[in-house]
């Protein structure tokens, strides 16, 4: 076990705060919620005067329309020398906390805030009443600091086939993993239904999850009024519940702000090794459609740097937006399919507050760790289109050495194999991965990545009704279409 010393950081306060209100003018609006989650923070770590002494307040961009949320926090809370930060669309939510850490152990700052929170279901309690849920205005503010993505994550190409949401990629991303692993299409089906209706077993037990009920695996895996098919093979059901009233508040500081504020030893819980991988790649793009080197290199260095095995934790939460984020995980670290994957309930039944699950799940497992201070907690994380990976390991105990994030970009970049995309091809493509989107209950588009002669790639997509009907009955990867302008048949 490492010493530690004085700039190692630790994380001393969280809190998660949720509100299901039907009459949005009762209800907090996001902002608010995240002033409350950090005021829950500072009350858990038993000690205010954090938050007055932040130097900094990160806050990842949602859905809501403030330009500066870390401004309007560090007024409400007092902070008024904290500088902020905003992280666009893209950009890791574990970057947010490296960032934090960092700082700290190189004693730039001592307390720093992160916070995320949406209000997606009282925004649309008011627009069923006919109106728009208010939020404060912030006019002409810009945060000290932006954080952006470097790359686009997807391509013209991919959005004219008919991809939009990310539900359409993620579902293509399953399928090329599936025929990878040798599965049939039913024994897919089967595998992801079992895996969520335990995810809907934990949430039901977690008081703070958005659900609190029990689904059947049978009623996730198939289409019907209450559980919509959006991208073959994926229901509603398969899908990150992002129209929640959730938020999250963390708050890190230096060992030796601890020691000072006098905050129980108990309450620290250590960051003991972050990787980070930040290469940016479309879907279309990637040889191995249905593989993560971003995971593969994230994980095993992870393990590396805390000296333990991915196997040996009891408490993980793997990202879940959608099946594929966790199936492609397991496959890289090597773990069993029917472990439990997540202390949260996942994205569907937990809750998954755009842009801010990380923060919320970060809050679950600190509290189980101060529970079981022999245990070391596993949080991982996905942004964009299954385009950056990240793994973060946490503990009441220091890790082998002081805290380190490893950024394992570079090694991601040279290892990755990627496809030129083209448009306007015309001849023979082999099926690398596809899915079927539905508009409202019927089947819309089917939408495929192709291989094409020279490595190279495109996207295309069919609407004939007998072709979508077979895409969804049979493994349609590997086999060979004739695609022009965009279409295939």
């Amino acid at each position: 076990m490492a010493e530690y010393g004085a700039n190692t950081p630790v994380l001393v306060g969280v809190g998660a705060v949720q509100q299901n209100i039907d009459d949005h003018t009762c209800a907090l609006e996001p902002v608010a919620l995240m002033e409350q989650a950090l005021r829950d923070a500072a009350v858990d770590a038993g000690s205010m005067q954090l938050l007055s002494l932040a130097d900094e307040i990160l806050v990842p961009k949602s859905l809501w329309s403030y330009t500066d949320p870390g401004r309007l926090l560090a007024t409400a809370l007092g902070a008024h020398s904290a500088t902020t930060l905003l992280a666009e669309f893209g950009v890791l939510q574990q970057t947010l906390l490296t960032r934090a850490c960092q700082r700290i152990i190189d004693g730039d700052a001592d307390v720093m805030l992160v916070t995320g929170g949406e209000a997606r279901f009282r925004a649309l309690c008011a627009s069923k009443a006919g109106t728009d849920a208010f939020e404060t205005p912030q006019n002409a503010v810009e945060p000290d600091i932006t954080l952006r993505p470097q790359d686009e994550m997807w391509s013209s190409v991919e959005s004219d086939s008919g991809l939009g949401m990310p539900v359409g990629y993620y579902a293509i991303l399953d399928s090329a993993l599936r025929y990878k692993q040798g599965l049939s299409v039913e024994q897919h089906r089967d595998q992801m239904a079992s895996m969520y209706a335990r995810l809907s077993e934990i949430a039901a037990d977690n008081p703070d999850a958005w659900s609190d009920q029990a689904v059947s695996a049978a009623h996730i895996r198939e289409h019907s009024a209450a559980n919509r098919m959006l991208a073959f093979p994926y229901t509603k059901l398969h899908n990150s519940q992002w129209n929640v009233d959730q938020a999250a508040g963390l708050i890190v500081c230096s060992v030796g702000v601890a020691e000072t504020l006098g905050i129980e030893r108990r309450k620290w819980v250590f960051p003991q090794a972050f990787t980070e991988s930040n290469f940016m790649s479309v879907v279309a793009s990637r040889k191995d459609l249905g593989g993560s080197l971003g995971f593969r290199f994230a994980g095993q260095v992870a393990m590396d740097l805390a000296g333990v095995d991915f196997n040996d934790i009891r408490f993980c939460e793997l990202y879940s937006c959608f099946p594929y984020a966790v199936r492609v995980q397991l496959e890289e670290f090597g773990l069993d399919i029917n472990r439990d994957i997540s202390v949260t309930g996942g994205m569907t039944f937990g809750g998954g507050p755009l842009n801010n699950f990380a923060f919320q799940a970060t809050v679950k497992m600190a509290q189980l760790l101060r529970k079981n201070p022999a245990e070391i907690g596993l949080v991982t994380t996905v942004s964009g289109l299954s385009t950056k990976q990240a793994c973060a390991l946490w503990s009441t105990n220091p890790g082998v050495k002081d805290w380190t994030c490893a950024d394992v970009t570079d090694q991601v970049c040279q290892q990755s194999d990627v496809c030129e995309v083209v448009s306007n091809y015309s001849g023979k493509g082999s099926v690398a991965g596809y899915t079927v989107l539905h508009q409202g209950s019927d089947p819309w588009r089917a939408v495929a990545v192709f291989d094409l002669p020279g490595s190279q790639r495109t996207v295309a997509y069919s609407e004939d009704p007998a072709m979508m009907e077979v895409m969804m009955t049979q493994e349609c990867c590997g086999l060979s279409y004739y695609v022009t302008a965009g279409r295939f048949q």
